[in-house]
């Protein structure tokens, strides 16, 4: 040992060898050695204690073969060869403590026993070598350790270079042949704490061989006591704080000495050694294999949780001993790292059995109460809490920090020192997270229901969104660690929408919404669950691409095979377990919706049926109309409008546009859903708008099949503009509602089977009368509530002669319509509401004709007759001129 406080206590490593157990201080024989030192070396006074031979030299009756080192040997040769790499870095107290005391013990013989000059003692100090076999604590006590140490001394005059000293020191030590010390107390103190004291030992009488090259077996056990409980306490803090750079640590001790019958009186010693960098030892590295939880009965508390975790810790020591049962308080992060920590859990283990070098297990068993207020409350200027954060970064996959606390629920049989040290000590203790990607599964929406946003609503404001109402289901996935009774109470949850990867919208779901669930047990390979259901009513649906959502609405409507929409959302849910009601936050969510096609990719349910029509107000090119309408939703989804406004198309001109408010549209029939629109060509597309709108609407009366395309626009829905720009890409083509007529007056028993099915609706039948050469109309006026005016007619009247017989070759070209008269009539005429008889109008007959003919001969009976017009038609202010075709209109003709 040197005085130099810097120098190591222990030499480099020598080569170990199993040795057999030996009664304290028995001594050897000599053993053969080469006299030739390999190696030459200063002597000074930072000599190390213990050997650094590097030959392996083997002495006395030590065997020479190179057998395998004990664990023990191992780490007390560590500790003798110092700082050789991070790997070996880590030491124990109890090592240093026993080393420590040993080496003051045999320098006190060695060095000072002999009451012989310094050179004597320079010689022990260079020549001894101390391989260590083994170190154990034998057992706990009240107040300390009892430690075993074992080792092998010997001296090795080779070791020493200056040949006087050598030789005076062979000469010296073989005339004394042994030196025993007297019990004795060695004290361990740490200068730079202010000479805290970390430890005493009581060191047994010692007896070695001072001969050269004779080996001393020394085995003994040593009762070391901890110091000052508070400094320790501070160290160990320090060290896990990471504020330990250095260590110094000094030994004193008081050693009686005698050879022989001689005694060689007291002797004080001091040495000292220097701990830093990776001589200080890591935390040790740990696994945690098991960690479950469950629901427990707490007397006089009553329900509480109880968890069960497995520890696997690497010992790199050869230590062997048995922790007794210990107690911990289990404490976690509060709102700012300043706040103190807030106690969550009790926590005890079983006796650990450390054997050396080995996997060490340790179970510990916890249980926790009532959640304490500062857990669960919101951390000042946030709206989330202590527990919050903490299962926060556990769910997310993340690391979360643990501390551990000595405590003093402890067993009866565990030493009171132990409590009092460690109960101040807090140990950090990383807890590895765990990822929830697939924690919420099967996620799925029913009974949808979807809103278009108030037109008054303030654009960009939740109410401004279309909204969103359904039935939300969810597989909720249970860990296998979670094996207790848990409930889900509400639910809430910022979800985004995706098609083909591309974010759609985001829906949100912020507002806590109730829910239910129920426990589906584990089967085959699928893992526990909670099958949760929560209604979600007018849940804001923001579009955020709308070219996405146009791709969307496209697929409904026209793709036939429906669409699958991805949801990844954040959730937060409401617990109720026996811990009480507490909301985990954030849980990963993903889920897949399919949506239904739109009537399969046809639009045929969607024909609205006109069941009124009425004429609000009327200008020189427009009409005002208002229609209740009947539709059938062949879909599973619901909808409700505030407000709608479309454009109506034909042949891609602008005629008019329709407006829909507060309708409301379920699955199946739906009726009297009110429309107004505003027929307005001339003003959307001028001039040709007008003939567009004039053409529509002379095929429309004349039975043609006609179709109105649908497009929205930057008004249809006010307060989301974008959205109407977005979908005015897609046309929607109806075919033209059909007006219907009102009752037939001919036929009051509603029979029309012997009505040519393609006859037009607004004329009923025709009156010709020979004699005055006139001819009377019955017509069906569509329009409830308004008076329709005739203003001009310019009509011709034909018929279709009959086809030949099935035998007879047909007429080769084919039989033209013949004429059978002309009506010209400029005057206007009301079609009031109903079935309405016409003026007599003047019929000039095509008297040479084939058709003129045909109607005398029908005389007193009927015919069929076609008809081609131009027809004036008024309605309030609005006028126009339309063209009319007319086939198979029932004609009697009277005299």
């Amino acid at each position: 040992m040197a005085d130099n406080p810097t120098a190591p206590l222990l030499g480099p490593e020598q080569s170990e060898s199993s040795r057999p157990e030996r009664p304290a201080s028995q001594r050897s024989t000599a053993s053969e050695r080469s006299r030739q030192s390999q190696h030459s070396v200063h002597s000074e006074e930072s000599t190390p204690l213990l050997s650094r031979d590097v030959d392996h030299r083997n002495y006395g009756d030590a065997p020479a073969n190179d057998e395998p080192a004990s664990p023990a040997t191992t780490s007390l040769r560590y500790l003798q060869n110092g700082s050789q790499g991070k790997n070996k870095a880590a030491r124990k107290w109890p090592t240093i403590v026993a080393v420590t005391m040993l080496s003051l013990v045999i320098v006190a013989i060695l060095g000072l026993g002999f009451a012989s000059p310094a050179v004597v003692e320079e010689y022990a100090k260079q020549a001894m070598v101390f391989e260590p076999t083994d170190l154990s604590i034998d057992s706990f006590t009240s107040t300390g350790v009892r430690a075993r140490i074992r080792g092998n001394f010997t001296l090795d005059g080779s070791r020493v270079h200056k040949k006087p000293v050598r030789d005076l020191g062979r000469a010296g030590t073989w005339i004394a042949r042994s030196v025993e010390s007297r019990k004795s107390k060695v004290k361990v103190f740490l200068p730079e704490y202010d000479d805290l004291l970390l430890g005493t030992a009581e060191v047994p009488p010692i007896k070695v061989d001072t001969r050269d090259g004779h080996t001393t077996h020394i085995d003994f056990k040593t009762d070391l006591e901890p110091g000052d409980l508070d400094g320790i306490r501070r160290i160990a803090n320090d060290w896990l704080d990471g504020r330990l750079g250095q260590l110094r640590v000094q030994g004193k001790a008081e050693v009686g000495l005698k050879s022989g019958i001689f005694s060689l009186g007291t002797q004080s010693i001091s040495r000292s050694l220097l701990f830093e960098g990776h001589d200080l030892p890591d935390f040790p590295q740990y696994n945690i294999t098991r960690f479950k939880l469950h629901e427990v009965k707490i007397p006089g508390a009553g329900k509480g949780m109880a968890a069960d975790v497995s520890l696997a810790l690497n010992n790199d020591y050869p230590f062997q001993f048995s922790v007794p049962p210990l107690g911990f308080d289990i404490l976690v992060p509060h709102c700012a790292p300043e706040d103190p920590y807030i106690l969550l859990a009790d926590a005890t283990t079983d006796e650990i059995r450390v054997e050396p070098k080995k996997e060490v297990i340790v179970d510990v068993g916890g249980v926790i109460g009532d959640l304490p207020d500062t857990l669960t409350t919101a951390c000042p200027d946030t709206h989330t809490s202590p527990l919050d954060l903490l299962l926060g970064t556990y769910i997310h996959g993340e690391d979360t920090t643990l501390y551990v606390r000595g405590s003093d629920k402890t067993s009866p049989a565990t030493p009171r020192w132990i409590t009092e040290l460690i109960k101040s000590v807090v140990v950090p203790l990383p807890f590895p997270g765990h990822t929830f990607d697939n924690l919420i599964r099967n996620f799925s929406l029913a009974n949808v229901h979807f809103s278009l946003p108030n037109p008054l609503a303030e654009p960009d404001t939740p109410e401004a969104q279309p909204k969103l109402s359904a039935v939300v289901k969810a597989l909720v996935g249970l860990p296998k660690e979670m094996n207790f009774p848990i409930d889900v109470a509400r639910v809430r949850a910022d979800a985004d929408v995706y098609y083909h990867d591309k974010k759609l919208g985001s829906l949100d779901l912020h507002e806590w919404q109730a829910a239910n669930s129920t426990r589906v047990e584990a089967h085959g390979n699928e893992q526990a669950g909670l099958a949760v259901k929560s209604i979600v009513k007018d849940a804001p649906l923001e579009i955020t691409d709308d070219d996405v959502f146009t791709e969307v609405v496209e697929a409904l409507i026209f793709g036939g095979k429906g669409v699958v929409l991805g949801i990844k959302a954040k959730v937060d849910v409401e617990t109720e377990t026996a811990l009480g009601i507490f909301v985990v936050r954030d849980i990963p969510a993903k889920g897949k919706v399919f949506v239904k096609p739109i009537s399969g990719g046809k639009l045929e349910g969607f024909v609205p049926k006109i069941g009124s029509l009425q004429i609000l107000e009327t200008t020189k090119s427009t009409l005002l109309l208002e229609a209740k309408i009947n539709i059938t939703n062949p879909t599973e989804y619901s909808a409700t409008v505030p407000y709608v406004n479309v454009n109506f198309l034909n042949n891609g001109t602008i005629l008019g546009h329709a407006t829909a408010r507060d309708v409301s549209v379920m699955p199946g029939q739906n009726h009297n859903i009110v429309v107004q629109a505003l027929w307005n060509p001339m003003t959307q597309s001028g001039k040709k708008g007008a003939d567009v709108g004039r053409e529509l609407l002379s095929q429309y009366i004349s039975g043609f099949n006609t179709t109105l395309t649908v497009k929205t626009h930057n008004g249809t829905i006010p307060t989301q503009p974008r959205l109407g720009r977005a979908l005015s890409s897609l046309g929607i083509e109806l075919p033209t509602p059909k007006l219907t007529p009102p009752p037939n007056p001919n036929h009051p028993d509603g029979d029309d089977d012997s009505r040519d099915p393609s006859a037009p609706r607004f004329i009923d039948d025709a009156t010709f009368h020979l004699l005055t050469s006139t001819a009377t109309f019955t017509l069906l006026s569509p329009l409830p509530h308004s008076t329709l005016y005739i203003t001009y007619i310019n009509a011709t009247a034909y018929y279709n002669p009959p086809l030949p017989p099935g035998d007879t070759p047909p007429t080769d070209p084919p039989l033209e319509p013949a004429p059978i008269g002309t009506i010209f009539y400029p005057y206007p005429f009301a079609v009031p509401p109903g079935a309405t008889t016409s003026p007599r109008l003047p019929v000039d007959w095509s008297l040479d004709s084939v058709g003129y003919e045909a109607v005398k001969k029908a005389l007193g009976g009927d015919l069929k007759l076609d008809a081609r017009a131009t027809v004036g038609v008024r309605v309030g202010r609005w006028e126009e001129k339309v063209w009319f075709v007319g086939k198979g209109v029932g004609a009697r003709v009277r005299i």
